[in-house]
């Protein structure tokens, strides 16, 4: 009966994920134990050990701009190297891949939007799941076949969604029915300035996600697929298997600056 209060004192997650929670306990290397539960801790505050980087037109591990940083332990997309962006879209992996996990961070937007950014990209980020591998990328390739967590920053007065999903390459089942729209807008507020804002995903493979933004649910939706009529993501398929049941995790750099930091995973077992 302890060791069940001690569990429930160290989340505050739904009773669902609680019993998830309950398979996973048992910490190994590089994994932040919180009494009895075990938190991949994926970024160490000190630098960019067990990431990669892939920015469009570059080869993999070329960090063009000194673009992806960690200064102060915090985590930047910066531009400040660049003299316009030039349609460098850059994406840093984390080294492992996953299928069934809650991940938890925390961002921000700051500065301005570099020169040449795409209008769409103002105070516009993402964290992609399901991806796939920088290895794998091709070297003009601007995103990973994946499912995007979009977050987007306020312009200060319009109201602007985020936690919202993007699909470069693939499609979900929303609403229970086939989506092959690019974007699905969640419930989220909005938030305008340099605030920091919680976010927060639950993946179960191939079944259903969950975004959450500072605590409340904002997107649900199931069966993330490839979508056969991207080039890109073809390669992928399969005979007539077109599921995503895992992949890689990479955060975005769209040409606004952008700050992370508190990045976590928990494994779920299945």
């Amino acid at each position: 009966m302890a060791k069940i209060r001690d569990l429930a004192r160290c989340m505050t997650l739904t009773v669902f994920s609680l019993v998830l929670i309950g398979a996973v306990c048992g910490c190994g290397e590089q994994k932040q134990k919180t009494e009895e539960c075990c938190w991949i801790k994926m970024f160490n505050g000190k630098d960019l050990d067990g990431w990669s980087v892939k920015i469009t037109g570059h080869e993999l591990n070329d960090n063009f701009g000194d673009t992806f940083r960690v200064e102060d332990g915090i985590l930047k997309v910066s531009y400040d190297q660049y003299d316009k962006f030039d349609g460098k879209f850059g994406h840093l992996f984390y080294k492992d891949e996953f299928s069934d996990y809650i991940l938890r961070l925390e961002y921000r937007f700051v500065g301005e939007q570099i020169q040449g950014g795409p209008r769409w990209a103002f105070r516009n980020s993402g964290v992609m799941l399901h991806g796939q591998s920088p290895e794998s990328m091709g070297k003009d390739q601007k995103f990973p076949v994946s499912i995007e967590v979009q977050t987007l920053g306020g312009n200060g007065t319009d109201k602007r969604s985020t936690g919202n999903l993007c699909t470069p390459g693939t499609n979900v089942v929303y609403k229970g029915k086939l989506e092959k729209r690019h974007i699905i807008r969640s419930t989220s507020k909005t938030y305008h300035g340099d605030q920091w804002v919680s976010l927060e995903v639950e993946v179960h493979g191939n079944k259903v996600i969950r975004h959450k933004v500072n605590g409340e649910v904002v997107i649900e939706y199931t069966n993330p697929q490839l979508d056969e009529r991207d080039e890109d993501a073809r390669k992928f398929i399969l005979g007539d298997d077109k599921l995503l049941s895992g992949g890689s995790i990479s955060l975005q750099a769209e040409s606004n600056p952008v700050e992370y930091r508190n990045i976590e995973l928990l494994p779920l077992s299945e």
